[in-house]
Formats: C-alpha cells, structure tokens, sequence
C-alpha cells in the first residue's frame, strides 16, 4: 500500500502530462421505433459521479448512431496519454454471432446488413479499451426488450471477446448504473477488488489484483521539481509494467515496448515475447490453460492406445512417454509435434478413438463369428461323439473353445475310470507327480511309466510348461500394471458381460478367468496370453463405454 499511494502521489505531482483517466458515458433510454430502456438515463448519474472521482468524461443521452460516434471520437482523442478508462453504455443491444451493437436512438428495425448503420460495434469499442491493458473497465446496461428488428440480428448482448487486459461488466442498465457510480469510483481498488462485489452483474476479462484501478486520493503536493517529475515518469513505467506482468500476454507486452521502447524493463518485455511467440511455450500454455484433471489425462492416454500409440502408461501422469505419443499423434495429423494438447486436439483425439474403438469391435465381432463357426464344425467332427480322442484332438485345437469345459468334464470321466483301473503304484506316482506339480515331478513319472495311465496327461503338462518363459513375462507385465481387487472385479464384469464366462467376479483370476481373456484377445486380434497388458486393459475400458 505505501508503493501504491506513492505513485498516486506522485501521479498528481505529474499532472496531466503523465496520465490522463477518462469516460465514455452514453445512456440511451428513449427509442423512436422500438421499446424504451427506462434504467438508461441512470448513466449520466454515473456521468457525475466519474467525474467527481476525477475522469475526464465524454457523455451524452438519447443519442443518433451519428452523435454516438461523434462522442467516441471526442473520447478516443482523449487517451493519447497512459491512464484509466471507463466506458459506460446503456440501452438497446443487438448482435450477431460475436458482434454486437449499441442501437442509436434513430434506429428502426435494422437487419443485418444495416447493423453498421444503425449502430456503435462493441467490438470497436473494447478494442479502444485494449490500448489500455490492464487500465479499461468497459460496462454494458440493458433490460430484456424485443426491438422490432430486420433478419440476421436477435435483441441482447451476444458472446463478446473480450480482449486481454479489459475488464467488461454487463447486466441490468440500472443496476449497472448504480455499479458504475458507487463501487467503480471508490479509489484503491484493484479490478478484482471491484469485481467482487458486483451482485448479480456478469464479470468478465481482465481481473488483477496488483495496482488500483483509481489510486488513492493524496493530499496537495508541493511544488513540482524536476525530480519529482522523473520520479513520477519511473513510477508510471512501473506501474504499467506490473500490469504488463499480470496480463502475461505478447501483446501486452508489445503495448508495454511500443510507449517505453528502451524503458527499464525493455529487455524483460522482448525476451517474454520470443518466449510467447515459442511454439512449445504457447502450447504449453494452452495445455496449462486447461487445467486437465487426472481423469482427463488418463482418458487421453488411452484414446492414443486405442489409436495403437503406446503411452507409456495409462496412470494419468504425462511423462515422457505420454509426451512422445501426444507428439507422434500430432503428427500423423498435420498440427505442431509440441507434444502438448490443445482443447480442439483433445477433441479430435476423442472423436479418432472412438471411430477406431468402434471398427475395432465391429472387427472383433466377425472374427468372433468366424471362429465360433469353425469352432462347432470342428466339434462337431471331434468332441460331439463323445470319445477320448476326439475330445482331446478339440482340446488340442481349442483349448478355450465353446465347448472347452465340456469337454473337459467328459474327459475328467475317462480319467477317472482309468485311475480306477491302473496299478496302485502308478496311480500313486502320478498322485505324487501332481503333489509336486513340476516339470522334473512330471519327467520322472514318465520315466517310471512311459506308457503309464496318465502318461498323455504328464506328456501334455510339460508341454503346456514349456510356454513358462512367456507366462512369466505376461505375468510380470500384469503386475507392473498394479490392478487392485475393486478393478479385477471390473475387468470380470465385463468379460462376463461379453459373454465370455469369466467364472465368479470376485476379484480373483483364477483359470475361468484367464480362460475369457484368452478369449477376449483371440477375437480382438490382441497378443494371447491370458495376462492383461496395457493394450488389453484399454480396449476393454473403451468397450465398456
């Protein structure tokens, strides 16, 4: 505070020289052609007010779209110097698409190609507001009124662009009267502080909290010396340099190097701009600008899985993996390799996936087809008799077939009957052979019984065991992934949901389990393992979407 009331100070040592605050008050309440606008004429109320708090003000009411211009004009001439501005504009507003137009009194059912006519751009305005960043709070009156108008314009104020370092207020014409000529003409507030206590008014654009939009009021000074004008001159330079910062935009700090050229922070203002012109720093900015919750994060990771872009992960975190792949995305479609997302990117990013998620299953849903269609030919000619060899030859070529359990509980009979029937001493080495569940338990049991009962069953575990080299590596990838209990049951309530029979959902893959996701990958084209992997577990997440 004892900075910022040094500058006021030193601003009235200054005198006009140095600053110069002004307003643009225009109040249009009454209407040849169209409704009035009863809260309008509120805004030479605020006229006074502005200017007892010391702004030099351009103000008029009931004004032609000429007489308004006239009084732009006037205003405009007035802000050659640095200072604050306020631009207050009552009564009838029209607009099409971004544009949007101050009627002028005359008005009488204007259409669109007459809008310039018949009216002050706003757009126009707020761009005369810019020139002071940081210094312009611009405000808009009106009330819910249906002007009689030609095609390509709708009554009201439209989605305005506000530009950087403009602070806009919009709302009821009276209540924004009442705004601007009491809270508006306090001084020591910042923008943000004003703001904050603006009700049920629309705040829009430039909200700082560094310096006061109107400083404090000082007592008289003495007289002015030359030091006391390169003091002021220093103060002002730094004052709008805060306000440059606070913006934090290119064209700020052009604006900031156009009236200081080889101001005390010129070399500050070039280095900010080469940095905003990086294309790496605005697209950063742009991502930043986002604020992307980890959900967010996460939902991009997989989109660029689906799309077979491997993100080194799918946790939510954007390391280098995930920067990489969002570069290579990027790539593939024409824009900048910055490796950071835009929210048009995210778009198109989302809309890929799905198109691709979506062919994928449409895919996966013929190639299931198909094998389902040879797997019942093939049992038919095997399994479907109901005898030894031909159950086993459909277990061989399906393992995992439709009619793979079923098989199964057939075969466990001849096993059991063939137990029944073999020697004590070689049902007792194969009892001993599975207690060891080894690939030497099995070994020696075929060495002690080559042709034993249970001889193609110790033959068919070792060669199922000769495969553990990449059970392992599968296993060790589904580990890395940290699925907890809640997200395996997911994982089984969709393979249960696709049919795939899973066996109970509880958390536990146990070979049912490992079953329906061998399944799953066979029909999908995905690597057949029965180990969920990174690739795996995005595809099932997109088709339970």
């Amino acid at each position: 505070m004892l900075r910022l009331s040094l500058i006021a100070v030193v601003m009235v040592l200054a005198g006009p020289a140095l600053a110069q605050n002004v307003a643009l008050v225009i109040g249009n309440e009454n209407y040849r052609h169209g409704p009035d606008i009863g809260g309008a004429a509120d805004a030479l109320d605020a006229a006074s007010a502005l200017e007892g708090a010391g702004l030099v003000v351009e103000k008029g009411a009931d004004l032609s779209t000429e007489a308004m211009r006239s009084l732009v004009r006037g205003y405009y001439a007035q802000t050659q110097r640095p200072g604050r501005s306020v631009i207050l504009l009552s009564g009838q507003f029209v607009s099409h698409g971004a544009e949007t137009w101050l009627l002028g009194t005359e008005a009488n059912a204007p259409g669109l190609p007459d809008a310039d006519l018949a009216g002050l751009p706003l757009g126009t305005i707020l761009e005369m507001a810019a020139e002071r960043p940081g210094g312009a709070i611009v405000l808009l009156g009106t009330e819910e009124e249906d002007p009689l108008l030609g095609r390509g314009l709708i009554a009201g104020i439209g989605e305005i662009v506000v530009p950087q370092g403009v602070t806009l207020i919009s709302g009821d014409a009276g209540e924004v009267a009442a705004f601007a000529g009491d809270v508006l003409t306090r001084p020591g507030q910042s923008a943000a502080e004003i703001a904050a206590q603006a009700g049920d008014l629309r705040i829009r654009g430039f909200l700082g909290a560094l310096t006061p939009f109107l400083p404090e009021t000082a007592a008289p000074p003495p007289a002015q010396t030359s030091g006391n004008d390169a003091l002021a001159a220093e103060l002002a330079e730094r004052e709008l340099w805060d306000t440059t910062r606070s913006i934090d935009t290119a064209k700020g700090y052009e604006s900031y190097l156009r009236r200081y050229p080889d101001g005390l922070f010129a070399d500050a203002a070039r280095k900010a701009i080469a940095a905003k012109n990086d294309p790496s720093a605005r697209a950063k900015a742009e991502e930043d600008a986002l604020a992307l919750s980890r959900d967010q994060r996460r939902q991009i990771q997989r989109d660029l899985s689906i799309l077979d872009i491997n993100p080194r992960g799918l946790d939510g975190l954007f390391g280098a993996g995930s920067r990489t792949a969002i570069a290579t995305w990027q790539k593939r479609n024409d824009y900048p390799a910055t490796g950071f997302v835009t929210g048009k990117q995210m778009a198109a990013l989302a809309a890929q996936a799905e198109r691709r998620a979506a062919e994928l299953e449409v895919e996966a849903a013929k190639r299931q087809a198909e094998q389902e269609r040879s797997d019942r030919l093939y049992w038919e000619q095997t399994g479907k008799a109901g005898d030894e060899a031909g159950l086993r030859a459909y277990l061989k070529r399906y393992p995992d077939g439709l009619f793979a359990e079923l098989a199964q509980e057939r075969l466990k009979v001849f096993d059991d009957q063939r137990k029944e029937e073999a020697a004590a001493a070689d049902r007792a080495a194969w009892d001993r052979a599975l207690r060891m569940n080894t690939p030497a338990g099995f070994r020696e049991y075929l060495a002690a019984y080559p042709k034993g009962a249970f001889a193609d069953d110790a033959r068919q575990i070792l060669s199922d065991l000769g495969a553990s080299d990449e059970d392992q590596a599968a296993k060790q990838a589904e580990d890395a992934l940290g699925l907890n209990a809640g997200f395996r049951r997911m994982i089984e309530q969709r393979l249960a949901a696709l049919g795939l029979k899973p066996g109970a959902i509880d958390g536990t893959f146990d070979a049912d389990t490992r079953r329906a996701i061998r399944r799953y990958q066979t029909a999908r084209n995905l690597p057949v393992s029965g180990y969920l992997n990174q690739q795996t577990v995005a595809r099932l997440l997109v088709d339970s979407i």
